[in-house]
């Protein structure tokens, strides 16, 4: 699968969990912090977790709250993922608060990203490693579906479609193969070709052959469906229904 970078979600506060998922070969996972019970502490000790183990850390905010954003950067995240996203000033200040001045709003912390402030004071993280946190906003509504082409405009990384919000917005939620959930995908899929950026999928049902029929769409990121989809999909046996 050439240029299919493939991750997954984790809604679950375990460490061990995070481990498993790395040594099983994702590339990235994603914390989510807008559908789970993490808090920061335990998000820094996922996202340490999973960077030493050798994957990228992203997380989920929970909103657009550019104070959380820098906690979790300062905590070590590789990329966020910002919920809901329907404007160019939202975005814009997503990733105003990505950044450090002059080119954005990002306050300066000695936290683990910036080795406790000896990377800090070496430049290291500010010219290298804080250059390349990765963004990517989530169209999830009529009105950020509208607005996507602006939206991708920006410097951003690409994209992830959430897949249950915007069918519910479509007024059919849960239903993927709706004439209208399709045409809503390929209009977002073509926004993104345009500006050259990663567009990426959630697969929430761990479904395997849907990776192919997601990849031959265009999605070129998917993240792999959630640790409680698997634990749930996985512990049930047929006799037991």
């Amino acid at each position: 699968m050439n240029n299919l970078s493939i991750g997954t979600w984790q809604s679950l506060p375990n460490e061990s969990i995070a481990e498993i998922f790395v040594k099983a070969g994702y590339e990235w996972i994603v914390i989510d912090l807008e559908h789970s019970c993490i808090n920061i502490s335990q998000a820094e000790q996922l996202i340490r977790v999973i960077d030493l183990a050798g994957s990228k850390p992203f997380v989920r905010l929970s909103n657009q709250d550019s104070s959380q954003i820098k906690r979790v950067l300062d905590a070590g995240a590789k990329g966020i993922l910002a919920p809901m996203i329907e404007t160019l000033n939202q975005i814009e200040k997503i990733i105003s608060a990505c950044h450090y001045p002059p080119k954005g709003s990002r306050g300066m912390g000695l936290a683990r990203a910036q080795g406790y402030g000896e990377n800090l004071q070496k430049q290291d993280y500010i010219s290298d490693k804080a250059t390349k946190i990765e963004i990517y906003a989530q169209i999830e509504s009529l009105k950020g579906l509208k607005n996507c082409k602006e939206i991708f405009s920006q410097n951003i990384n690409g994209y992830f479609i959430g897949p249950y919000d915007l069918s519910a917005s479509l007024n059919n939620p849960g239903v993927f193969d709706s004439d209208e959930f399709n045409e809503a995908e390929a209009k977002i899929l073509s926004a993104a070709k345009q500006e050259n950026i990663k567009c990426g999928y959630h697969l929430v049902e761990p479904e395997i052959d849907q990776i192919q029929v997601l990849q031959a769409k265009g999605y070129d990121m998917i993240a792999f469906s959630v640790d409680i989809r698997m634990l749930d999909n996985g512990a049930r046996l047929p006799f037991l229904k």
